[in-house]
């Protein structure tokens, strides 16, 4: 049977023993609910549970000759169980066991990426509180926009995962369900309540209806699900490679003692578990449209799927397991530098502030054309020349005709753009912390 799995077994999961020893969950099953039909005697069934066994190596063996796993797996788990053997798959296909024990793995493995993502939410929540009132520079097309802190960034990261978390248990929910209905879906062989048996025993909903198989729009709906969890870990780490860039170095990944950033370069320390993350979200999302294009397949079923799933499910999920982990450890040690973000938001001069100056302006009754006017010639002056943004407006007559040189001072104050950070944690995260 299948074995206990801890949040670090991801990849046990998907072993082929893993994968046989979930067949023969939903074979024995299948057994037990002949048998509350009467179909399978108890002493049968007694037989069964005591003796079947996976054997992997026997079961390749076999295949070599059969050339089809799950006859293979039939033979030699009949093996181990002798004559009462003659009960094992009956009246079922290949794909009520494939599929249903599929939806079992999947639920097991989505067990343990919700547990990942819970992890890096708190996180995301401990180190938001910490840096909710450090302000730092927003930027838009890369340029300085107005002021934020830096906690407020870490709060968007963690609503966006709040929504992947209940996405993805949307998703989870759609592949759990399991088909015991035969060759082509009709029951022709096979009595809907041993379906519902086996379903309730191993925690799915039976399909309402299916073919041979289990519609894959819901398996796409579960690997999208995870090149879209994949698209927020590389957004977050794509903004931390971006913090780490030499030039804005507002964040850093921790560089641990020995560690080493260029063969060549002693000085490097560069983001590499960004990058990292960055470029397994490729393949995450590289599988996702693999699993749209096993939607269409012919008719009843064909085999097109399966080749693909073979590969997508495990790695799928074991890169997720470890883009999640990865990204937890990296937050969790994220070095950040508030005097370099305070420092890099005064490069501009004071520029950050022209809306306010604009919108003073128009409060004073002068039109926004005009304003917009008066208020860029004296910001593009402070780009070209590196001149202070404040002093030029208040050396510019048509500025200081509507504005006081007390009324402009206010408008240079950081306060007044951090003035609803409180609001919007509360939103986020609700009353309590």
């Amino acid at each position: 049977m299948i074995p206990r799995y801890t949040r670090e077994e991801m990849g046990s999961l998907w072993t082929d023993e893993a994968k046989f020893s979930a067949w023969l969950e939903v074979e024995i099953a299948i057994c037990e609910g002949w048998n509350r039909l009467g179909v399978v005697p108890d002493e049968d069934l007694k037989e069964i549970r005591e003796k079947a066994a996976v054997d992997v190596d026997r079961i390749n063996e076999l295949e070599k000759t059969t050339r089809h796993d799950v006859i293979a797996f039939v033979s030699a788990v009949g093996e181990t169980v002798g004559p009462s053997a003659r009960f094992i798959h009956l009246g079922v296909t290949s794909s009520d066991i494939l599929d249903t024990a599929f939806a079992v793995m999947l639920k097991r493995a989505a067990t343990l990426i919700l547990e990942d993502i819970d992890a890096i939410m708190a996180v995301l929540k401990r180190r938001a509180y910490e840096f909710k009132d450090t302000p730092q520079m927003g930027r838009s097309h890369g340029i300085h926009a107005e002021p934020i802190t830096f906690g407020l960034k870490l709060a968007l990261w963690y609503a966006e995962m709040g929504r992947n978390r209940k996405r993805f248990r949307e998703a989870v929910a759609d592949i759990s369900v399991g088909k015991i209905s035969g060759a082509v879906g009709t029951f022709a062989n096979v009595d809907p309540r041993v379906e519902a048996y086996v379903c309730e025993k191993l925690g799915l909903k039976p399909a309402p209806i299916s073919t041979q198989i289990i519609q894959r729009d819901r398996h796409a709906h579960f690997f999208t699900m995870l090149a879209i969890l994949a698209g927020t870990l590389e957004k977050m780490a794509t903004e931390i490679r971006h913090l780490q860039r030499t030039e804005v170095l507002e964040a850093e990944e921790r560089f641990a003692k020995g560690q080493k950033g260029s063969s060549a370069m002693p000085h490097k320390r560069n983001p590499v578990g960004s990058e990292n993350i960055c470029g397994l979200a490729r393949l995450v999302k590289s599988y996702a449209q693999a699993s749209l294009d096993n939607i269409a397949l012919w008719h009843e079923r064909d085999i097109s799927h399966s080749s693909v799933e073979r590969v997508i499910a495990p790695d799928s999920c074991i890169l997720i397991d470890y883009m999640l982990k990865r990204m937890k450890n990296l937050l969790d040690g994220l070095v950040v530098y508030p005097e370099r973000m305070m420092e890099n938001m005064n490069k501009t001069h004071g520029l950050i502030y022209s809306q306010r100056v604009l919108l003073a302006l128009i409060d004073k009754g002068v039109s926004r054309d005009e304003a917009y006017i008066m208020v860029q010639r004296n910001a593009m002056r402070s780009w070209e020349e590196g001149e202070d943004f404040k002093s030029l407006l208040e050396n510019d007559s048509d500025i200081c005709s509507h504005l006081t040189p007390a009324e402009l001072a206010d408008l240079f104050d950081i306060s007044y753009h951090l003035k609803h950070v409180d609001t919007i944690f509360e939103r986020v995260f609700g009353n309590g912390r």
